[in-house]
């Protein structure tokens, strides 16, 4: 069994996991109350800059945009157009009523190539606007953080109809894993503990990174997923 400062392996994966997952939690809290109590302008994001991809932000569940502001801080700062969905509010629809919000926001903006980056269910909309919103091919590919492609056991302690999605056997996630033709379009981001994702990220097909990062929240801050987030980008539109 291997020693950790005299302390056996298995009990010191599990002290680091209980510790992540309490600062995970009070991650999601603190972004949570800084989107709700100060409005923030998704304008100051927009770049124009022709030769780069714009990028379109999809929250997770019950999530608004302002969760993903360190990303979005991240992109702007290479130079990207970001682009908020503020019709998705905290995400609380379908999959399909979502994609179809995203959808609607890339047609009306003009955006002619973009790629989407997304965090937990986000990118099961990405993935299902990939597979059934991108006739024109305005959507060169997914980066997806934290994401259940393959669901989660967890889902099925909260049997709310929101979380029902989340479900390894519901309807949605078995009608989006038919769709492999474009896995090879997706950078699947994860971390070696997820509290959310027992199961994992790991999507086949998808270009798949592991990280040594854990939480499900937290590594939305974490210089190794911005590094991450930003190479997936650029393997995708090269």
């Amino acid at each position: 069994m291997r020693l950790i400062r005299g302390v056996p392996g298995g009990v010191a994966e599990a002290r680091a996991n209980l510790s992540s997952w309490a600062r995970d939690y009070a991650y999601a809290v603190r972004w949570q109350a800084a989107g709700l109590l100060r409005r923030h302008d998704p304008g100051a994001y927009r770049r124009a800059d022709p030769e780069q991809p714009a990028i379109v932000l999809i929250p997770g569940i019950y999530e608004s945009w302002t969760f993903l502001r360190p990303v979005a801080d991240l992109l702007r700062d290479h130079g990207y157009d970001v682009h908020a969905v503020t019709d998705l509010r905290f995400n609380a629809g379908t999959l399909e009523e979502m994609a179809h919000l995203v959808d609607r926001h890339i047609r009306r903006e003009g955006i002619e190539r973009c790629v989407l980056v997304a965090h937990s269910k986000g990118g099961l909309i990405g993935k299902r606007l990939l597979a059934h919103h991108n006739e024109a091919t305005v959507i060169q590919g997914l980066v997806a953080v934290n994401t259940p492609f393959t669901g989660s056991v967890l889902a099925r302690l909260l049997p709310l109809p929101a979380i029902r999605v989340f479900l390894p056997d519901s309807p949605e996630l078995t009608a989006l894993a038919s769709s492999r033709h474009v896995d090879r379009h997706i950078v699947s981001i994860y971390g070696r503990f997820d509290p959310h994702i027992p199961g994992g990220s790991r999507l086949e097909g998808a270009r798949n990174v592991q990280l040594e990062t854990r939480g499900h929240f937290l590594p939305l801050s974490d210089p190794l997923v911005h590094e991450a987030i930003v190479e997936g980008i650029r393997t995708l539109t090269r």
